[in-house]
């Protein structure tokens, strides 16, 4: 196909970088039906450095070589003429956190807080353990800098407002504090100049940072070779301009990267404040490194963000894509896995049903759990790696448990998991002589057939699965269970088999049920959406353990994180401090700085290519219950309240769904003021699943078109011998097939046990439970 077929600025790429693989998928104009888009997909290892040195890189080769019908040598600088957008997520930052290998920092932190993060929040994970090992802190050096600011009054002062310090519209002192402390001639409880925090606060500067002093520390630390610094100063957060002042010199200095608390996410708790800031000096480094290296394999038009040029568009961790100037180190921490939530999420929910859907994606090491209930569950604090960040990401929950996870039999235990098999040696059956794992059950039920797997197993990565290893190391361990009961206890092979399948299934339940059940959710009136590799063959059992009677396998879902990436939207959002009480006096001034946020988050949006009609913003409040340190982000929904934006119904809402009781005499405290816009990029993705099985015919598949049979063992029925195996390929929209059977594509095997029905639709396998 000649290259001039196909238009400028056509084809979209977008590619996930995962730990094992790198999943690209790419659409662009059909040459015979301009108005009809054709899809590639490309699968590759995300490390192969004896042929590519880039794995996104070469994908897009491949790519543009499919698309244009060019070769294209490898190792050529790639124009970008054709191409509209690329969109990465990629578990770089991640990977550089777990393995502690970011970017060498300092931390820059208030006289007399040296120690502040390494004593973190006193919180002991495993309290009875007599050897705690703790990670160490991220940064590599302390400087102290002689800065001190203070709030003005007190926490819980009854008589707060009566005694506050008063402003005028001008952020003027017009009448000095008057409660407990005060020093009775000045305007606070002691000297110093008293100023209007951006959270409203009284805020009194005991002591300004000598910049010549801060000036010689920073030379100092630039001379032993640290180019990343972190700033961290007490009630930043509200006053950031002593964090400013330091931040613009290190610049000067030549300081590559500089993360200042106060800019990254301006809350109130200095410990997840300045660990998240900690956090991003180590990370960014490494994630520009890496971009860097990633843009040179492009020609220049890929990084000038000219509105002619191709857009480079990142997933951030929490669902939303971001450009070059706002994506860092911090928000990218979840950026591999919040690609398939977006996927899952998009293409699962029905807006006139409204069902909730949990999204579980069973990869080779653990198991990642989402719910969706219309919009994406965000939570502002997470801890991974031990370190606690302060930072939205997508509420996902890992339990160690998948494909690779090993079996072993402890104390009259069944155990799955939480050790893996890893790719190398793999499990049992991968002839590199690796430990009993999932994939050794599934094999030895018959839920794998080695005759549709790859043959790239063994020392020289040619043969086929091996069952006969997987079946003596199962022949050893059955020996060893049954010789630790009784004779009437005693059990066949596939019995003991399956009761580590049944295993492994009830661990991913775990996770599930403290999404749903431990929040208030009933678990049965949930879809579940399964994706990753070894979904497919759990997908039944895990719905018929918890209730769920629909489940939906997209045709995609070996690839969901790079396909969510093309359906994701543009995220940007706003937040300021706040620390006012929520009254009805308030709430107009409330609004007003909602509104201020609005206005910007919408220009940039704008700025960024989006017109105003495609531009939808959330306005949020971080609320609490006074003498409470539990805070909630709300978002009003229109059926609260007044239904004219009343967040304190909203509030109350929220917090009786998560804790299950109000605290009625307490006041309303909001911390922060928040606005995230969306820029969309779809109008809509068409019609849904389930308007589509309602409107198809459906008709059965008969047995005898099966590709193949094998002999499958299935709870309560055991070995069904001729159980049919289909071709995913092979089937049409509508067709049925009713289990026991196996569905099999170029990636997956999907096990439909008995009383599953499987419906073939145009874009997932609509599977139904009796």
């Amino acid at each position: 196909m000649p290259g001039k077929t196909i238009p400028d600025r056509s084809i979209r790429i977008c590619a996930d970088r995962g730990g094992t693989f790198c999943d690209v998928h790419a659409s662009f104009p059909d040459p015979e039906k301009p108005n009809e888009r054709k899809e590639i997909v490309v699968k590759l290892l995300s490390q192969d450095p004896a042929n590519y040195s880039d794995a996104p890189t070469e994908g897009i080769r491949r790519v543009l070589e499919i698309a244009t019908g060019e070769k294209i040598p490898r190792g050529t600088i790639l124009s970008t003429d054709k191409i509209d957008y690329i969109r990465l997520s990629t578990t770089v930052a991640t990977n550089a956190l777990l393995e502690r290998k970011g970017h060498k920092h300092a931390l820059l932190i208030t006289r007399g807080f040296k120690d502040l993060l390494l004593i973190g929040n006193q919180s002991r994970p495993k309290i009875f353990d007599l050897n705690i090992r703790r990670p160490p802190p991220l940064y590599s050096t302390v400087v102290e800098v002689d800065e001190r600011v203070t709030l003005v009054g007190y926490t819980s002062d009854p008589k707060a407002e009566e005694h506050a310090v008063q402003f005028d519209e001008h952020g003027k002192v017009k009448r000095g504090y008057r409660g407990a402390g005060w020093d009775g001639k000045g305007d606070a409880e002691g000297p110093g100049e008293v100023v209007q925090g951006l959270s409203g606060e009284a805020v009194r500067v005991m002591r300004r940072p000598d910049m010549a002093k801060v000036r010689d520390d920073l030379k100092k630390l630039y001379d032993d070779g640290y180019r990343s610094i972190a700033i961290v100063f007490c009630h930043s957060y509200t006053y950031p301009e002593h964090e400013l002042e330091v931040a613009a010199l290190a610049r000067t200095i030549g300081f590559k990267h500089v993360s200042a608390s106060s800019q990254l996410l301006p809350m109130i708790k200095m410990v997840p404040r300045g660990v998240s800031s900690t956090a991003d000096a180590y990370l960014t480094p490494v994630l520009r490194q890496y971009l860097d290296g990633f843009f040179s394999g492009f020609d220049e038009k890929l990084r000038d963000g000219k509105v002619r040029s191709p857009r480079v568009e990142f997933m951030g961790s929490d669902g939303g894509l971001l450009d070059l100037n706002n994506f860092s180190g911090l928000k990218s921490i979840l950026s591999g896995p919040a690609g398939g939530v977006v996927g899952y999420a998009l293409t699962s929910w029905d807006e006139e049903k409204r069902i909730p859907v949990i999204g579980i994606d069973v990869g080779g090491t653990s198991t990642d759990v989402s719910r969706f209930a219309g919009r994406y569950e965000v939570v502002y604090e997470t801890t991974t790696a031990g370190v606690t960040i302060q930072s939205p990401q997508l509420d996902i929950n890992t339990v160690a448990a998948g494909g690779g996870s090993c079996l072993t039999f402890r104390n009259g235990l069944f155990l799955a998991g939480p050790h893996s098999a890893g790719a190398e040696p793999g499990p049992a059956c991968y002839r590199k002589g690796g430990p009993l794992a999932v994939t050794d059950a599934n094999l030895v039920l018959g839920r794998l057939v080695p005759d549709y797997f790859p043959k790239i197993f063994g020392k020289s990565e040619n043969e086929s699965l091996d069952i006969e290893a997987s079946r003596s190391a199962f022949d050893k361990l059955a020996a060893e269970i049954n010789a630790s009961v009784s004779e009437d206890k005693k059990m066949e092979l596939d019995e003991i088999v399956y009761g580590f399948i049944k295993v492994a299934n009830e661990t991913m339940c775990r996770p599930i049920r403290a999404l749903t059940e431990a929040r208030g959710y009933a678990t049965s009136k949930h879809i579940l959406a399964s994706f990753g590799g070894a979904g497919g063959q759990h997908a039944c059992e895990i719905a018929q353990l918890l209730g769920i009677k629909t489940i939906l396998i997209h045709h995609y879902s070996s690839i969901l994180s790079a396909y969510g990436l093309a359906l994701a939207d543009r995220a940007y959002e706003l937040q300021e401090p706040s620390s006012t009480f929520y009254t009805p006096e308030n709430r107009g001034t409330l609004r007003a700085r909602l509104d201020k946020l609005d206005a910007q988050v919408r220009e940039e949006l704008s700025r960024q290519g989006f017109e105003a009609s495609r531009v939808h913003t959330e306005r949020m409040l971080n609320m609490r219950f006074e003498g409470t340190d539990t805070a909630l982000m709300v978002l009003p929904t229109p059926e609260d309240g007044d239904g004219d934006e009343d967040f304190e119904a909203a509030f109350k809402r929220v917090y009786k769904a998560e804790f299950g009781f109000l605290l009625e005499t307490k006041s309303i405290i909001v911390d922060d003021v928040k606005v995230r816009g969306i820029g969309k990029t779809f109008d809509s993705l068409g019609e849904s699943v389930f308007k589509e099985v309602a409107r198809i015919e459906k008709r059965d598949v008969d047995p005898a078109k099966a590709d193949s049979t094998y002999s499958v063992y299935f709870d309560g029925v055991g070995r069904v011998k001729d159980t049919p195996v289909f071709l995913l390929a092979s089937l049409h929209v509508g067709d049925t097939v009713k289990g026991p059977a196996m569905i099999i594509d170029n990636t997956q095997t999907i096990v439909i046990i008995p009383g599953a029905t499987a419906v073939l639709t145009s874009k997932h396998l609509y599977i139904t439970l009796d």
